[in-house]
């Protein structure tokens, strides 16, 4: 017997091994081996087996298993294989995402040896200092300690309770280290919900979609504060009783400590969590324990779409709107909202994508009836809507006389005003550093990246400029400018550290935390300062886009947007969607309890039409204008989008080579469009040049993009790839979510 083995590389090409009798019964489609490849051991991927083998040469024999148990069941290796077509990745980078190589069920914790004194009458007066020592430590203990705490006691504990051991005076006895998975949720509170009318419609439409056993896709557009949470909780109730499993999909990092702990609240042991803040060891050990079928929901980040969860019947997509459910690099370069429908096809599970603020694609798919749509239009417990103010900064400039300023008039006194009531602000600016630039203000120079054509941040807090793409860091500030010697440079712009001075300068007697990606480097850090707010011992909670959604304090009442225009102006199609969404998110935050809330957003173009919609929080009004825009230039949802672009370390090389694959689009289907080769915005990044190629395929004409995909692909067949230089890569991205 032969098994075709597919390795995590960016190769479609599978290699040929014997199966030895050993392994014959437990070698299946999709079990993950050991093989020799040239003198190494490697990981690969079982694809295919057959009796006989067409390869002539040599064939080497299967070294070992690296599971002990079947990880994949029939629906996961079949998503496997429609990642690998959908997102053109070679079949082993696309098992490599869904069974990531440094995870195996053979996986063991670090052990722990406790001791015990025994109940003995009388001991040899014979032993030695140290044994009586700890002997009698342990007799006034009432239970078993870890020998590692009696290291203060005496230089080799372990060799000391050994020989107590041999001598019956205690006992010995190894214990698994468990990662302790409660760091990471918020303190378990059981609440008493009584759901509302409209919740409870909500959830018997998930539930009667559950019931049918069969794939429903399900659009829950609920106004920030409406319950949604309550929902998932209810219908993952409903799920568990059924012997069904969940998966919960979260965008940030920020909104799982809080998700977590309510569903600990309700359902104990059975949560696991999955994200990139926790350890190597505690990933391994969850990992292992999923696929032992012990946890019945699973909650994570993207990635947490591939958990080897058994007879799945419910996933949820929150916030689904939000780009960092798309993964950028390695390949395959999947959408995880995309990714939970396939899933939930395959698993004929319901999925339910959720959000205040749709993404467009979803909206388009619910007006044209793809998804089952639940509207939750009011807050949950009677909270009212806050009251938005809007500020003109200018304006604000030309009263004052004070330019640059960062806190308008109206902001200060709403924070004052909040402070001296005991309640809670959170303020939002989506960008960390302390000033995004640093200028010679004679000639104009500014400190850029040597890798990036980006503009290097001034971080206050280490006194260093980085590339917030490539994390290229100098400690060294250039006291004169590099290019005509002036002295007279100075840092523009504002970073979430300088609104951080400010406060502390102009409140310095309250309790202010920043919550951003350099002030939260563990998940145990950012469930604290989380925890902490929501137990009222912080006044002002400062941070990016991880505290603009999903976060739910009672006590927050008001919110203040620094700069609503972050982001306003880029040349990308969703700019503005995102803007939109971001204001509308973190307005969303104040109010959600008993008393009213407020929010100001501070802007540079109060008329225009984003903002306009956005702090008038009417989302059907600004989706209107966006569908308008986005059918007249032909962009999603009414498109299909490929990203063909080419990176190179030689600007001359990479424009060679794309323009041979726009060479060889010639006379592209009907609805078929081809734009560029342009250079990107970002041209270059981490010493790569980046141009790039968008092929758009209009839907009227191309209901589920496959003629997009077969263009595509006949175009890369004709040697295109081959003609490339190795020093080069063509990256393939399908429906990106950025032209940038």
């Amino acid at each position: 017997m032969f098994a075709e083995v597919s390795f995590p590389i960016s190769s479609y090409q599978t290699f040929s091994y014997k199966v030895p009798e050993r392994l014959a019964k437990k070698i299946t489609v999709g079990i993950r081996v050991k093989v020799p490849l040239g003198r190494r051991k490697v990981n690969g991927i079982v694809v295919g087996i057959n009796n006989t083998s067409s390869f002539k040469g040599k064939i080497r024999e299967i070294h070992d298993l690296i599971d002990d148990q079947q990880v994949l069941n029939d629906n996961l290796w079949s998503l496997i294989k429609w990642l690998s077509k959908y997102y053109n990745s070679p079949l082993g980078l696309a098992a490599k995402a869904v069974l990531p190589s440094n995870l195996s069920t053979k996986y063991k914790p670090k052990v722990e040896t406790l001791v015990k004194a025994l109940n003995v009458e009388s001991f040899n007066d014979s032993l030695g200092k140290a044994q009586k020592t700890i002997y009698k430590h342990l007799q006034s203990l009432d239970d078993s300690v870890s020998v590692k705490t009696l290291s203060n006691m005496c230089s080799n504990p372990k060799d000391i309770c050994n020989k107590l051991a041999e001598k019956g005076l205690v006992s010995l006895l190894d214990r698994p280290i468990l990662p302790n998975l409660s760091e990471f949720a918020f303190k378990s509170e059981n609440k008493k919900i009584t759901l509302t009318q409209a919740q409870k419609v909500a959830l018997e439409k998930m539930v009667s979609c559950m019931d049918k056993n069969k794939f429903s896709p399900i659009l829950l557009h609920g106004v920030t504060g409406s319950g949604k949470t309550e929902i998932y909780i209810e219908a993952a109730r409903h799920a568990i009783n059924i012997n069904k499993t969940v998966i919960i999909l979260l965008p940030e990092i920020s909104l799982t400590p809080q998700i977590a702990g309510r569903f600990r609240s309700a359902f104990g042991d059975d949560v696991a969590l999955w994200h990139s803040k926790l350890s190597q060891g505690a990933r391994a050990w969850t990992w292992k324990q999923i696929c032992g079928g012990k946890f019945k929901v699973v909650i994570g980040a993207r990635s947490a779409i591939f958990a080897p969860l058994k007879n799945v019947g419910l996933i949820v997509v929150d916030e689904e709107q939000e780009s960092s459910y798309k993964q950028e690099s390695p390949s395959p370069r999947y959408h995880a909202r995309d990714v939970a429908l396939m899933r939930g096809k395959l698993d004929s599970a319901s999925v339910v994508l959720a959000s205040a603020t749709p993404s467009m694609e979803s909206y388009y798919n619910h007006l044209n009836g793809k998804y089952d749509y639940i509207h939750l239009k009011e807050r949950f417990g009677g909270a009212k809507y806050p009251k938005v103010h809007v500020v003109d900064m200018i304006k604000e400039a030309e009263e004052t006389e004070l330019y640059g300023n960062i806190f308008s008039r109206l902001l200060l006194e709403k924070i004052q005003d909040r402070l001296s009531k005991k309640e809670q602000i959170i303020l939002f600016h989506n960008r960390r550093g302390f000033a995004p630039v640093l200028r010679c203000e004679d000639c104009g120079e500014i400190s850029m990246c040597p890798h990036c054509n980006i503009a290097l941040t001034y971080h206050r807090i280490g006194k260093y400029l980085q590339c917030h793409f490539c994390n290229h860091t100098e400690k060294e500030i250039p006291s004169k400018c590099p290019s005509c010697q002036s002295f007279n440079i100075s840092l523009s712009g504002t970073g979430t550290q300088k609104v951080e001075d400010e406060l502390l300068n102009i409140y310095p007697n309250s309790r202010i935390k920043r919550l951003d990606a350099d002030s939260v480097r563990s998940g145990i850090n950012l469930t604290k300062i989380l925890q902490e707010f929501h137990e009222n011992k912080i006044d002002i909670l400062l941070g990016t886009q991880m505290i603009a959604k999903g976060l739910d304090f009672a006590n927050a009442t008001l919110v203040g947007i620094i700069n609503g225009d972050t982001g306003l102006f880029l040349p990308d199609f969703r700019s503005s969607e995102k803007v939109f969404q971001l204001i509308y998110q973190a307005s969303g935050r104040s109010g959600r309890g008993k008393i009213p809330g407020e929010v100001i957003v501070q802007t540079y173009s109060p008329d225009n039409p984003v903002i306009k919609s956005a702090t008038k929080l009417n989302v059907e009004e600004y989706y209107n204008i966006c569908l308008e825009e986005r059918k007249a230039l032909l962009y999603p949802p009414y498109s299909w989008i490929v990203k063909l672009e080419i990176r190179g370390k030689k600007i001359n090389e990479v424009e060679e080579s794309i323009n041979k694959i726009k060479n060889k689009m010639v006379r592209p289907p009907k609805g078929i469009s081809i734009l560029g080769p342009a250079l990107c915005y970002r041209e270059k990044l981490r010493d790569y040049y980046r141009i790039q190629l968008i092929l758009k395929s209009k839907k009227e004409l191309d209901v589920n993009g496959s003629k997009l995909h077969k263009y595509y692909k006949s175009i890369l067949s004709k040697n295109i790839i081959k003609e490339i230089p190795s020093k080069q890569r063509l990256i393939i991205d399908i429906n990106p979510v950025s032209l940038l």
